[in-house]
């Protein structure tokens, strides 16, 4: 018998949105977790979504950071960000939410503007865990 772990793991909470497709929230290889790109819905308020980009960004982060507590790490432990804006007018608004989740040195970040389906903001995360 193996002792040899998975290449991969999935990390699932009940916290953050579920998945709308054939995908994890999380996955989990070696000692990096990388999360699916998540929207502002929130499950504890029957996935509803706010109104503006600023507090859709603050719910999109609480999401990130219940899948990454599933697994013992925390968005300090965030490596790299990937942002989808539906539109980039709202960067800024974005960028001071944003700024409130991270502490220097901040992760490297690519944020671009995309198609997205009645959301203003889409964020998915590589974190290291086990450090």
């Amino acid at each position: 018998m193996s002792t040899q772990k998975p290449v991969k793991q999935a990390v699932v909470t009940d916290r953050a949105p579920q998945p709308a497709g054939p995908y994890s929230q999380g996955i989990v290889s070696g000692d990096l977790l990388f999360t699916a790109g998540f929207g502002p819905q929130d499950r504890a308020n029957d996935n509803a979504v706010a109104p503006d980009v600023a507090e859709q960004t603050r719910q999109v982060l609480r999401n990130i950071q219940a899948v990454l507590a599933e697994h013992g790490a925390t968005l300090d432990d965030v490596l790299k960000t990937t942002v989808h804006l539906a539109d980039l007018a709202d960067f800024a608004e974005f960028n001071d939410a944003y700024r409130e989740f991270f502490t220097e040195p901040y992760p490297v970040r690519t944020t671009v503007g995309s198609q997205l389906a009645n959301i203003l903001v889409e964020i998915d995360v590589v974190a290291r865990i086990g450090a």
